[in-house]
């Protein structure tokens, strides 16, 4: 396998494409699956991009979006233009890319496009690599059907972010643009993929088990009103973990309810958006139910920093070898935003492997899995890694 990235921050987009180009092509002798990133700037020429693209790599396997900020030569590119090209020779994978659009009905609606040569059973060892628009792509109607019909198969990519209004976002797929939907690839054999959701999160307190839900709503935490539960809490936490808890507290649900230790990755994290007064509920953004296991979490920088490095230090002890390539789709709360500084995603994932070829973008939602189940997340860094 042979995996290139390539960066451009010129402001013209022709330019851009022949210096992304000329950058991967020295890399990889003949391109079989690519994706791009571009940020606004580059949004009116998304056609010309699309098409250049496809005619200089000698293939049409390729997706992209637009976004805030593209992530590539290790670099995240925060501020002005940018196009990040990531590319692959995977001479032994089955290809098959796809624009998806949801169509609402009485019965909840249906995703359409899926393309004829799509097997009815993907096989588990497979990958899609999934962009969307968040204005017209229910990403996590997806997934939850991902999830059912197709269980094992690892979903990673996000939802564009140039635009903040339906219509202006672009998504590439081929020498085609689309303003709405979700362009994706499947990938099958020749690789072996392995991901990384990195929530940012520690735990805090004590964990609990919901004796008492409704939809969105815990109502009681082991037998005691949830917010109750959680006040009686906040007094034991220093001052630096209050203030946490006032700027954002989160909570995570125990993914595997077997397990007799938990740790990093066992949870998913999902934000407490309310807290009722009256009855003692506290809103979650995730359906609930009795019977699951929870504990409440904080997110600030040095956790989100001591994160990623862990789980990225396990995967290297679990994997065999070193990943040929990746692909990285990191929230636009993080960045300098959240660490202060540019780079530290991209940073965090070539620390290990100063020359792995990573490209990605900043999101407005990350997707990828948390103990092998696809979910659409906010504030993480999710990326998917392929080895040989």
């Amino acid at each position: 396998m042979q995996f290139a990235e390539s960066l451009s921050t010129q402001d013209n987009w022709h330019k851009a494409v022949e210096e992304v180009l000329g950058g991967v092509q020295a890399e990889v002798s003949e391109t079989t699956v690519a994706v791009v990133f571009f940020t606004s700037h580059h949004v009116d020429a998304a056609p010309q991009i699309a098409k250049s693209l496809c005619e200089g790599l000698g293939t049409e396997n390729l997706i992209g979006c637009s976004a805030a900020a593209v992530v590539g030569g290790g670099r995240e590119c925060e501020d002005g233009p940018g196009l990040a090209l990531w590319t692959a020779s995977l001479q032994s994978t089955t290809v098959v890319p796809m624009h998806l659009q949801f169509e609402p009905q009485t019965d909840g609606g249906s995703f359409v496009g899926w393309p004829a040569k799509l097997p009815p059973t993907l096989a588990t060892e497979s990958a899609l690599v999934l962009l969307g628009d968040p204005f017209s792509f229910p990403a996590d109607r997806l997934l939850e059907r991902m999830n059912n019909d197709q269980p094992g198969v690892a979903v990673a990519g996000g939802m564009a972010s140039a635009a903040m209004q339906p219509g202006a976002n672009r998504l590439i797929i081929g020498p085609r643009v689309e303003p709405a939907g979700g362009v994706a690839l499947w990938l099958d054999g020749g690789f072996q993929a392995r991901t990384l959701v990195s929530q940012g999160c520690r735990p805090i307190g004590p964990r609990f088990v919901i004796t008492k839900a409704h939809r969105n709503l815990i109502q009681e935490l082991s037998g005691k009103p949830a917010l109750a539960q959680l006040q009686a809490l906040f007094p034991s936490l220093d001052e630096a973990d209050q203030q946490l808890v006032r700027e954002g507290l989160q909570l995570g649900r125990v993914m595997n309810e077997f397990q007799g230790e938990f740790a990093r990755g066992d949870f998913l994290i999902r934000a407490v958006l309310a807290a009722d007064e009256k009855n003692g509920a506290i809103g979650v953004g995730d359906l609930m139910r009795v019977g699951q296991t929870v504990q409440f979490h904080v997110r600030d920088a040095e956790t989100a920093r001591e994160d990623l490095v862990e789980l990225i230090d396990r995967l290297a002890a679990d994997a065999p070898a070193a990943p040929c390539g990746g692909l990285l789709f990191t929230c636009n709360g993080r960045g300098s935003r959240l660490f202060r500084h540019a780079g530290h995603d991209v940073q965090g994932l070539r620390r290990l492997w100063p020359e792995l070829p990573v490209s990605g973008f900043f999101a407005a939602g990350e997707i990828g899995p948390v103990a092998g189940v696809n979910f659409l997340h906010g504030f993480t860094a999710s990326a998917l890694f392929f080895y040989e």
